[in-house]
Parts: C-alpha cells; sequence; structure tokens
C-alpha cells in the first residue's frame, strides 16, 4: 500500500556550471520537475524544490585553464546565467545555490567524515599519471595521445573525440601532458572507497522489489548494473579544485566530483532552512524525488542512495522518473559542437514566447525513448495547436462576450444538452490528467489537457454563437456561458504546464489561483541566504521576491485545482478583462532564420573537422623493399641562387650545387620561402629524378620537403653542415 507522506521534496539534477542550459537540459530534467511541483502545490501539497549549480570537477578546471581565469571566475559567471535563464522560463527553485558555498563544503566534508570514521571506506593504491613539470597528478581529460583504434593523435585519456571510442590513459600511445606536454609518469596514490558490493544485496531488494513501479528506463538500467555487480568506486581524486578530502595524509587530494554533487540538495537545502532543513530529509514522513537525466540513473538510483544508507540518517529516494535524451534536428546535442538550442538564446530570440518552449518540450517529451526537436515542429505546434485551437477558442469566446453581453459573463439562459454534455468531458480528462500527472507521464498530461481546449473549440465551431446570436439572444448567451466556463477551467489546467499563459488568461477572466501556502510561512528560522532563495512558487509565471501565502490578490474570485471540471466557475454578471490573444503565430522567417543559425554551426564543424583532419600525420604508404629504397640517391646540396618564376605564384627556380655538378630544380615552394631566404640555404634533394620540364625550364631533380600538421611545408636540412654532395641513406 502506498504510504501518504506529509510533505514531497523535489531535487532537479545540478546543472553543470561550465555552460548555459540548454532545451535538452529542459525537456529532460526541468521543465517535468516545475510541472510537477506546480500541480502538487495547486492541490495544497508542502513541498520544498531544490536546485544549484554544480561547480567542482576537471571541465571546469580546463575551461579556466583555456581561458586564462579562475576556475572560480568560470562557476560565478555560469552560475548566474543558468539561475537567470531558469527564473526566464518561470522555473523558480525554492533555492537555487551551489557546491561552492560554505555551507556545502561544511556538509560534504562532515558527510565524509562520518563515514570515514564509522570505517565504511575502503582504502587502495593505484599507480596514476603524474605530471613532474607541473607536479600535479593528471585527470584522465589532462592526458592527450594517439587513439590506438583510429590513430588521432590528440585523443584524451577518456575518450576519442574522433571516433567515439572510450579509452583509458593506459591505452593512449605515446601519453602527454596536456598542461606541459612532457610524458607522465606512473606514481603511486591512495584513494577512498565507497564499497558498493557491499550494498548490492540491499540494493537489490530495495530497487528490484520495491520499487517495481519506477519508470521502465530507469528499473532497466538500475537491474543491468545490478546484474554485472557492482564494484568499490572511488570518492576522492588527486585534484586543487573542490573539497578537501578533511582527514590527515590527504593532501592534495578532494572529494570526487559525483560524491561531492548530490550532497548539495542536502546543503543547498540546509541553506534555505538552517533550523528546520532536517525535517525535509531525516524524516520519514517526507517523499524525496529526484528529476535527472538518464546519464544520472546509476548515481541517483544506486550510487546517492548507498551513500544515503551508509550515513543512516537519512531519507531515500521514493521515485526517480528520468528521461531520456532529447535529440536537435536528428542529431544528438552536443555542446562541445555547440549544436544545441540555448535557454537564454531562445529567451532573447523568443520574448513573450516562453510557454511555446514548454509547451513544445513538454509535448515532445523523451519520456521513454529518445526524441527530436526541430523548428518546424515547434513552429507547427504553436501555430496548429497554441494559436489555432488553444487561443482561438478562449479569444473568440471572451470576445463574442464583449460584443453581445457587455464584457459580462451571461446567464446559462436557455441551456440545451450538448450544453451539459460538453462539461461532463471535463471531469473526465481531469481524472487522467491527475493520473498522468502523479505517475509522471507529462507528455499524456497535456494531452489531457489540450484535449479540453479542443473539447472547447468544437463546441464553439459546433453551436456557433456569433450566428445564433442574430436571432436567439438567450441560447446564445448559454453557449458563450458553457464556452466561459471551459475557459476557466482551461487557466487551471494549465497552469503547471504553461504558467505565464494561464496568467495572462486569468487576467482576461478576472480571476486568481490558489497554488498552495508557503509552508516556510513562521519557520522559526526564516528563509535563510535570500541572494539564493527564489521566493515561493505562487502559481504565477513572475519571479517574486516576497514570501507570503501563495494566491493570486488582484482578483476576488479565485480559482483551485479542486474546482477543475466544476460547472459554475464563473457566475453570471462576472465581469471580464480586456481580450487579448494568449498566443501568437510564428511565421516561417523566424524558424529559418533558426535552421539557418543551425546550418552556419553544422558548417562551422565541417570545417573544423577538416581542419582537424590536416593536422593529422599522413597514414604510412605501402610498404617499399630495401632495393627499392637502395635505388633512390639522396644527397645533401646548397642553394646557390634563387628566383620566382614569372607568372606563377608557388614556383622558385633554384640552382644548387650538389658536390658533383650544379642543376635547376624548380619547387612549389615560393608560399612557404622567399627566394632571399633562399640562398646559402643546406638542404635534401632527390638527385637521380628523372628531368621534367616545367614552365619552360628543366628541373633535375627534387628537394625533400616535409608536410608539418597544418599543411606547410619545412625543409629537411642537415643538423650540421656538410660536404655538398653527401648521400643520404
Amino acid at each position: 500500500m502506498e504510504k501518504n507522506y506529509k510533505r514531497t521534496l523535489v531535487t532537479c539534477a545540478l546543472p553543470y556550471a561550465n555552460g548555459p542550459v540548454h532545451i535538452g537540459h529542459l525537456a529532460g530534467v526541468y521543465v517535468p520537475a516545475d510541472i510537477y511541483v506546480r500541480y502538487l502545490r495547486m492541490r495544497g501539497k508542502e513541498v520544498l524544490y531544490v536546485c544549484g549549480s554544480d561547480e567542482h570537477g576537471v571541465p571546469i578546471t580546463i575551461k579556466a585553464r583555456a581561458q586564462g581565469v579562475s576556475p572560480q571566475d568560470i562557476v560565478d559567471k555560469y552560475n548566474r546565467i543558468i539561475k537567470d535563464s531558469f527564473s526566464g522560463l518561470g522555473i523558480n527553485f525554492d533555492v537555487y545555490s551551489r557546491t561552492t558555498s560554505k555551507v556545502h563544503h561544511d556538509i560534504a566534508s562532515g558527510f565524509f567524515k562520518k563515514l570515514y570514521d564509522e570505517g565504511k571506506f575502503i582504502t587502495r593504491e593505484s599507480e596514476q599519471f603524474y605530471d613532474d613539470e607541473a607536479k600535479t597528478f593528471l585527470a584522465d581529460r589532462y592526458i592527450v595521445g594517439t587513439c590506438p583504434k583510429c590513430g588521432n593523435p590528440n585523443a584524451y585519456g577518456d575518450q576519442c573525440e574522433k571516433c567515439g571510442s572510450t579509452l583509458s590513459p593506459e591505452e593512449l600511445i605515446d601519453p602527454r601532458s596536456a598542461l606541459s606536454g612532457s610524458a607522465p609518469r606512473k606514481v603511486k596514490t591512495k584513494h577512498w572507497y565507497l564499497p558498493l558490493d557491499k550494498y548490492e544485496p540491499w540494493l537489490r531488494d530495495w530497487i528490484l522489489e520495491n520499487h517495481k513501479e519506477w519508470k521502465t528506463n530507469v528499473y532497466g538500467q538500475c537491474k543491468s548494473w545490478l546484474d554485472g555487480h557492482l564494484q568499490p568506486r572511488a570518492v576522492s581524486r588527486d585534484l586543487d579544485w573542490g573539497i578537501p578530502v578533511p582527514v590527515e595524509g590527504a593532501e592534495g587530494k578532494v572529494l570526487y566530483v559525483w560524491f561531492d554533487a548530490p550532497i548539495g540538495y542536502i546543503s543547498n537545502s540546509k541553506e534555505l532552512l538552517p533550523n528546520s532543513w532536517e525535517k525535509w530529509w531525516k524524516d520519514s514522513d517526507t517523499r524525496l524525488v529526484h528529476f535527472i537525466g538518464k546519464d544520472n540513473i546509476v548515481f541517483h538510483c544506486i550510487v546517492f542512495p548507498s551513500m544515503l544508507k551508509a550515513h543512516g540518517d537519512y531519507v531515500l529516494p521514493d521515485n526517480v522518473p528520468a528521461n531520456e535524451f532529447l535529440n536537435l534536428e536528428g542529431d544528438k546535442i552536443s555542446t562541445s559542437r555547440n549544436w544545441a538550442v540555448w535557454l537564454q538564446d531562445y529567451l532573447q530570440d523568443f520574448p513573450g514566447q516562453e510557454d511555446v518552449l514548454r509547451y513544445v518540450l513538454c509535448a515532445n517529451a523523451p519520456e521513454t525513448k529518445d526524441n527530436d526537436f526541430t523548428w518546424k515542429d515547434f513552429q507547427q505546434r504553436n501555430n496548429s495547436e497554441l494559436v489555432a485551437i488553444f487561443g482561438n477558442f478562449v479569444n473568440r469566446a471572451v470576445v463574442l462576450t464583449q460584443k453581445w453581453f457587455g464584457g459580462k459573463v451571461p446567464g446559462d439562459l436557455k441551456p440545451e444538452a450538448i450544453d451539459r454534455e460538453t462539461l461532463s468531458q471535463i471531469p473526465v480528462c481531469r481524472a487522467n490528467l491527475e493520473k498522468y500527472l502523479e505517475t509522471f507521464h507529462f507528455r499524456e498530461a497535456l494531452k489531457e489537457a489540450m484535449n479540453m481546449a479542443r473539447i472547447g473549440n468544437k463546441y464553439i465551431s459546433d453551436t456557433e454563437p456569433w450566428a445564433v446570436a442574430k436571432t436567439d439572444l438567450d441560447r446564445a448567451a448559454s453557449i458563450l456561458h458553457t464556452c466561459l466556463q471551459i475557459c476557466a477551467d482551461l487557466a487551471i489546467a494549465f497552469e503547471p504546464f504553461l504558467p505565464f499563459s494561464a496568467e495572462k488568461l486569468r487576467d482576461i477572466l478576472r480571476v486568481g489561483i490558489e497554488a498552495g501556502k508557503d509552508f516556510r510561512r513562521g519557520d522559526a528560522d526564516g528563509f535563510g541566504d535570500t541572494e539564493n532563495c527564489y521566493g515561493p512558487m505562487d502559481g504565477r509565471a513572475r519571479h517574486t521576491e516576497s514570501c507570503g501565502e501563495l494566491r493570486d490578490p488582484m482578483y476576488r474570485l479565485i480559482l483551485k485545482w479542486d474546482d477543475l471540471g466544476s460547472e459554475s466557475l464563473l457566475p453570471a454578471g462576472h465581469e471580464l478583462g480586456e481580450p487579448a490573444l494568449l498566443f501568437s503565430k510564428i511565421d516561417d522567417s523566424v524558424v529559418d532564420a533558426q535552421v539557418a543559425k543551425l546550418n552556419a554551426t553544422k558548417a562551422a564543424n565541417e570545417a573544423a573537422a577538416k581542419a582537424a583532419a590536416a593536422k593529422e600525420v599522413e597514414p604510412q604508404k605501402e610498404e617499399v623493399t630495401f632495393d627499392d629504397f637502395g635505388r633512390m640517391d639522396i644527397r645533401t646540396a646548397t642553394v646557390l641562387e634563387a628566383v620566382k618564376v614569372p607568372k606563377t605564384d608557388k614556383l622558385l627556380k633554384l640552382t644548387i650545387d650538389i658536390g658533383i655538378d650544379r642543376r635547376v630544380i624548380v619547387s612549389g615552394i615560393a608560399e612557404y620561402y622567399s627566394p632571399d631566404d633562399m640562398v646559402g640555404k643546406q638542404i635534401c634533394i632527390l638527385a637521380n629524378l628523372k628531368p621534367r620540364t616545367i614552365k619552360g625550364i628543366e628541373s633535375q631533380g627534387m628537394i625533400l620537403m616535409a608536410k608539418q600538421g597544418d599543411g606547410s611545408m619545412r625543409f629537411i636540412t642537415p643538423e650540421e653542415a656538410v660536404c655538398n654532395g653527401a648521400m643520404v641513406g
């Protein structure tokens, strides 16, 4: 039997603070979580909504080094960008903090120390790469070398970005440090490990037996990990950016980011509620729900629960509704290739259309498999669904009410069966809507909300009040009365999904919304760090700075979730506001510009790939015998004279002394060397190459050159001066 919890703690995966948020993040984690939290609050549930930036780890140090700034500079920049972008889309957490905060450092250190003191870790010595010049151990990403699978000379110690192979530093050919360029050496180092294998029996029972209700993709991935048997996992690493391991003998070591980051949920809660956070994390009446992407399933379903179990004081996740990945225009979203739609760019390019993105991402949510976002689908869903169905229905109902009844809700003066039959469909939609929301099927839930709009749009088209009013105003009154009740239903049903549009609709209807109460009001400890506190979720899209009761104070008529499906939400005589369009059409030119932007990105990526390929060492030619080589007469020579060949850009005419004679060679090196550079230079030539005529000049031999990775040519010259005509072999 499912437990009836007193409160729900909702966490969202901490976005990594080395870049902005894109639509893949939104569809996978943040939009579904925001819908769920808004819904729970409208049902009057006590909810804490927690997130923050993940600000430690190697990628941040790599970015900082590349930009010549400190890691703190990087995380400060992206913490603000991410936080503001979320707020711009109406995603306002109760707290959005960061893992570089003092509160987090204290909580994470204390968490580690407790497990350490209780003997929950094991220690192991291993050999890791060390850079003597930089005087530091090297993370896998700081080691580069030749990929053993494709020959890419610039593969990383964890992955080859050319062929996509997952690697280890030991597999690289001729590994070198990305910091100094020197060859690293193996040095012994000690680390602490969480023995996940000891928790495997408990995890099998807790997940596979007691959480069969988890989404299929989550349950299946957990089962796969458990069936493969768990191994101890390091909780520390050698790095200078992170939370220092708080034990003796751990100098130069920090908490591994996967251990550090999920503790951020706890520390952020404490930062907001310093005196009452424990009821959210240690009271069995709290339901903990993690919203994450599929790449984080193992950490939130196996690793973090094992950490919490080892600690012993914390509640465990009740559900982890992870989504799959969202692709973009048929290709995998990639931050390194800039193949993404960034939230901050969307908010700038589509002002006032925040809900269109929320709608499309929810409608295409990758809940059971990877899904695809395309700009044409974005346009189609806006124009054919939001504008033509939802917006069209509301606008016609309100405009006709203004025209025929002075903007006041008319009475139900001449009802017919079709009115009651239409309204009777709304409670059915509500029941389905609630079922899908409570089981984390947000795409299906959105369909049910849109079904209400479709019902209203079909009803007004079938009854044609604009025509009826010409001969039977009382009947038109009943039709519009019914339409306006459905409009009020839509203002409730779409609040979790489209908060900006729901607010606009409420303003048109001149009604407020009750979305729960601020559980923190009157809390003995206040609200913690106000800089990281978004303020309460009041059901409205606007960012709020103050805390208070969660209702819209502008109108006397307040709607509640429990009103959804009632037949008399708006009483006769209730005065409406001015009509306004909820949504506007998106023209072809708008989406064409976005597609062009992506095409430019693709072209730039292809050009970069070609440039990178040009820098690679050319593959070895087919084998030759020693006799083949022996037939080549390679000799040293000195350039005596050099002039440009007329009417050419690349050719130089060189007169050279090869010891046995003087001869002329025509060579295409003018783009790399001027004639003045050549005189007196000692070079190597192939002396017995059959002469050929080039631009009317007989060329007797060929200069030996080395082609650089960037395509430029360099002479092969003796290290020390030698006599002309010396044979090379």
